[in-house]
């Protein structure tokens, strides 16, 4: 239970506005022009099994909604220690609308806690877009203020036919 709390706090932590953000290792297509979503989201965190020590595993449900328009589905894996330093990683698969657009892609997040600093990266997965989303790349940055969550989403998509 303890692992539990230490890695819902790193992901909250790493969430804060405030908080220094890792850029994005994704690199914008040739011609493509960045676009950005924005809106609020609804998560579900439950803990699950493992076998691993020292490892606390967990389930993600969110809804998404405003530009994207969407579920998710994921799972997420912590590790933290009692200094305050700790690591999530986790990879959601995102089925919706976004701005206008229908399909699905997956986003890979990054947290690390060192000492009580912490940085967070969440990319879009390359080439996982699907449908309409095919070919989309981005940035996913994670806001909680006042226990409500929201996003910023900078993404590049090649041209509609």
């Amino acid at each position: 239970m303890l692992r539990l709390a230490l890695a819902v706090t790193l992901l909250l932590a790493a969430a804060a506005p405030a908080r220094a953000q890792t850029p994005s290792a994704a690199q914008p297509r040739e011609n493509a022009v960045t676009q950005h979503a924005s809106g609020t989201f609804d998560v579900n965190v439950a803990p699950q099994t493992t076998d691993a020590p020292g490892l606390s595993r967990m389930s993600l449900d969110k809804q998404f909604h405003g530009d994207l328009e969407a579920t998710s589905k994921g799972e997420m894996l912590a590790n933290g220690s009692a200094a305050g330093s700790g690591v999530y990683v986790a990879i959601e698969v995102v089925t919706g609308t976004l701005q206008g657009r229908t399909g699905s892609f997956a986003l890979h997040h990054t947290g690390i806690m060192n000492r009580g600093t912490p940085t967070l990266s969440v990319n879009v997965v390359p080439d996982s877009g699907t449908g309409e989303l095919a070919g989309i790349a981005g940035t996913l940055r994670i806001i909680i203020e006042g226990g409500k969550h929201s996003y910023e989403f900078d993404y590049t998509l090649p041209a509609a036919h």
